[in-house]
């Protein structure tokens, strides 16, 4: 059967043998991805099936690790590097944000570095120092990177695969405290296609998860799970909530955020990561200057707190909640 159920960790598996068998060129790098299948497993049976050559385990070194992607991929290749948790990252972000994010500019369009990194990111598994950040706003703050996090199996897969297809140098969050989450995955769905200029952007277009009249609640990755219930609480309450999913946070789909704003009047920004010149900020930001004469109250934010992430028994009074997003959503309205 094409439709599967399947947690949202095995449908980034899925989109990751998808793009392995469909272009020669495409190969997995990171730490202990190929016999052990990775920390969570999503790597698992993909060194079996395509080789030691194309599914390589790499020293425990991020830095190299990104480095020689960069080469490989100015080389022809499309390498896809795991990095083992958010907070694994920094050694690596050198390389990304002052070469991968630069040679295509650098050479004035000539040399293209398809490179895409995942991140298991986020919070709430219980985790120790280091492995529950959400640095998201730190790479989209850089131009030449694509930024994007999905929020549901079906998505985990097709997003994959336009990551892989892409260009464009993508820094693929995955969140990790959702991936067990379930839904149901079309395997045959289309490789979504970057090349049709006039078309969506199949990595920098949202989605409305769930239609409202009253507040728009903007979210993405492992907090679209948290805007969607706190919708449902919000409905016994008589409020109409519409959630929009950004998947991407650079580029950011304004438009399709503004036109739901645009009919709501009022907006509540959802991330893990902290309020503090974060993602949210930026948005709010945007939509004020677009949306000005529509709003009937300021755009809020429920995010992390400009604090180091807690640890793992405070970490639910640091992650956003559905309270926190009622408050938010009851502090909108009162205007």
């Amino acid at each position: 059967m094409s439709t599967q159920t399947m947690p949202l960790a095995k449908a980034v598996t899925a989109g990751l043998r998808a793009a392995l068998e469909a272009d020669p060129s495409v190969m997995l790098m990171g730490e202990d991805i190929g016999r052990l299948g990775g920390v969570f497993r999503v790597t698992d049976g993909l060194q079996k099936d395509f080789g030691e050559h194309r599914v390589v385990d790499t020293p425990l070194a991020e830095s190299g690790i990104v480095g020689t992607a960069i080469g490989l991929a100015m080389r022809g290749y499309r390498p896809v590097c795991e990095i083992q948790f958010d907070g694994f990252v920094f050694p690596a972000y050198d390389q990304i944000t002052t070469q991968l994010a630069k040679i295509h500019n650098r050479s004035r369009g000539r040399i293209q570095v398809p490179v895409v990194i995942r991140i298991p990111y986020g919070g709430g598994i219980g985790a120790v120092e280091h492995h529950s950040e959400s640095p998201e706003a730190l790479f989209a703050h850089t131009a030449g990177l694509r930024v994007v996090s999905p929020a549901t199996p079906q998505d985990a897969y097709d997003m994959m695969r336009a990551a892989v297809a892409s260009p464009d140098p993508v820094i693929f969050l995955e969140p990790k405290g959702r991936y067990w989450s379930k839904g149901d995955v079309d395997l045959d769905s289309p490789v979504p296609s970057l090349d049709d200029a006039a078309g969506p952007d199949p990595l920098g277009t949202a989605r409305v998860a769930r239609s409202g009249t009253d507040v728009t609640l903007v979210a993405y990755g492992p907090t679209v799970a948290t805007a969607l219930s706190a919708a449902e609480a919000l409905a016994t309450e008589g409020t109409s909530a519409e959630v929009v999913d950004l998947r991407s946070v650079s580029p950011l789909d304004v438009p399709t955020v503004a036109e739901s704003v645009r009919r709501t009047g009022r907006c509540v920004v959802v991330h893990e990561a902290p309020s503090f010149f974060g993602s949210g900020a930026e948005l709010a930001a945007r939509l004020t200057e677009e949306c000005f004469y529509s709003l009937e109250a300021p755009v809020l934010r429920v995010g992390g707190y400009h604090a180091p992430y807690p640890v793992a028994k405070l970490e639910h009074e640091y992650l956003p909640s559905v309270d926190r997003v009622l408050d938010a959503v009851d502090r909108t309205l009162a205007h």
